[in-house]
């Protein structure tokens, strides 16, 4: 009898920040990290260390109770590992070391205290997990403080710390934006590093970042909820951030009720930030991402030969194992797709391919879908997918390829619009070829494997030729043949079956 996969441990990360307390549970330690537990409490702890140098009674005893249910949690979810990390307030605070000792205690396990450029890297690393190929810098805005540092690749610098977050201050400005400004100022001008992010992308890594990010995306009418990856022109940044300065002065940000109520007052101090990082550093692009510190930290304990995989792949490998009828079947799409774009030339760029393959992974996902709604609950699916490494853009072309294998092409089943927006018209025709390709390939195999490595590619003049080897004939019929037409006219083609 064969014994069942032994299941990978999981893994959990508590992150003690300045404003927050969270729990995270990730199902393994892997290339793709798979959330299964998410958990907040907003503390408050470096809300008085500026100006007090301790950490507040009340905050204190708020995340030491918070803290306790952490330990509860990872007991009940049986989890395998638990990393414990803080964070500015705790290590600027004069009683930090106490409540680490007692914070320590609660949690079982030993809490790291991060130096600033060693939070800076781990923001840095997070971002390189979780955004393909980054380039432009990291900016880490906490509660206590923010982390500045510049990436390219998988290359990372030293960064720097600054006491800009929100929460350390609204503490330094007594509450006042104007004193607020002057500190921002006062101290961005003078970061060397901001000068190299010139028509780059800024990197938005933090909770209060996400929460500009959640306004933006409701006010603009975005048709996306998903916060990672979404990206603002710079200069689009810069007029959002002084209009949401505008609203406070008016007190007006109380009426946001997309943002939740402790955060709502810091809101005005990090488009603060935003604004001046954008006036010095002249970003291309604003990207925000949910992976950081936390992801980061898990990222740099994998092995290097992990590291080096592509995490958007691992996320759509594991959707597949999960989700589809033949996992190999997906690795034998991926072949032919390659021999049906060699065959007809089709121009595809290294990031084209990459998405194309992913899309082959997917393409299976909705077959346990009633066959009425295969085609929007994929897209949903895919649209709104928990994973990194790919921009909203790339989503919405492997969403719309999945999308069109399971409508099909006429006008009575087109996607919605605002998801074709979000892609170009070429992309659009890509995702339309890839889908119609899928529909041939599914229609063939039945998401069997070992049919495909049976089927060849071959053009004669404008004519493209689907060619089954003698072994697999019996699967030619009418559908197959006026599908693979159906491919081959919107590839500029006639098209053939030919049996061998």
């Amino acid at each position: 009898m064969k014994r069942p996969r032994k299941r990978a441990a999981s893994v959990a990360v508590i992150d003690i920040g300045s404003n927050s307390v969270r729990l995270v549970v990730y199902e393994a330690m892997a290339r793709s990290l798979i959330t299964i537990f998410n958990e907040k409490a907003l503390c408050g702890l470096g809300r008085e260390v500026q100006t007090t140098g301790l950490l507040a009674t009340d905050a204190v005893n708020k995340a030491l109770t918070a803290l306790r249910r952490f330990r509860a949690l990872c007991k009940i979810q049986q989890v395998g590992r638990v990393y414990a990390i803080a964070t500015a307030a705790c290590r600027d605070a004069k009683n930090g070391p106490d409540f680490i000792a007692r914070a320590e205690r609660i949690c079982g396990a030993r809490i790291e205290i991060l130096s600033g450029p060693r939070e800076a890297k781990l923001s840095a690393l997070g971002v390189i997990s979780g955004v393909h190929n980054p380039n432009g810098i990291v900016g880490d805005l906490g509660g206590g403080s923010l982390e500045l540092i510049d990436v390219r690749g998988n290359r990372v610098r030293s960064g720097v710390t600054l006491p800009l977050g929100s929460l350390a201050l609204q503490d330094l400005a007594h509450k006042s934006l104007k004193r607020a400004e002057r500190i921002v100022r006062n101290e961005l001008l003078g970061v060397a590093l901001l000068k190299a992010g010139r028509g780059r992308a800024f990197y938005a890594v933090g909770g209060t970042w996400r929460a500009l990010a959640r306004i933006h995306i409701i006010q603009s009418g975005y048709p996306l909820k998903v916060m990672h990856g979404y990206s603002i022109p710079a200069a689009d940044a810069l007029d959002f951030a002084r209009r949401l300065r505008r609203l406070a002065a008016a007190n007006l940000l109380a009426n946001i009720e997309a943002v939740a109520d402790a955060r709502r007052p810091l809101l005005t101090y990090a488009a603060l930030v935003l604004e001046y990082i954008i006036r010095v550093a002249q970003p291309k692009t604003i990207v925000f991402s949910t992976f950081g510190v936390r992801e980061g930290l898990l990222y740099e304990m994998l092995p290097q030969a992990e590291r080096a995989k592509d995490g958007l792949a691992c996320a759509a490998q594991d959707l597949n194992v999960l989700l589809s009828r033949s996992a190999r079947h997906a690795q034998e799409l991926t072949a032919w797709t390659d021999r049906l774009a060699r065959v007809v030339h089709l121009r595809e760029t290294e990031e084209d391919r990459r998405l194309r393959h992913v899309a082959c992974l997917l393409s299976d996902v909705g077959w346990r879908v009633h066959p009425d709604h295969r085609g929007e609950e994929t897209l949903s699916l895919i649209m709104n997918g928990n994973f990194g490494s790919i921009t909203h853009q790339g989503r919405a072309f492997v969403a719309l390829s999945v999308f069109y294998r399971y409508a099909g092409l006429s006008e009575e089943n087109e996607p919605p619009p605002q998801i074709r927006e979000l892609v170009t018209p070429a992309m659009d025709e890509r995702a339309r070829v890839l889908g119609a390709a899928f529909r041939v390939a599914h229609l063939i195999t039945a998401a069997r494997t070992g049919v495909l490595p049976a089927t060849h590619f071959r053009t004669q003049g404008r004519k493209l030729m689907l060619v089954f080897e003698h072994r697999m004939v019996d699967l030619v019929a009418d559908r197959v043949g006026s599908r693979f037409k159906q491919l081959a006219r919107l590839l500029g083609r006639s098209g053939s079956i030919v049996r061998r």
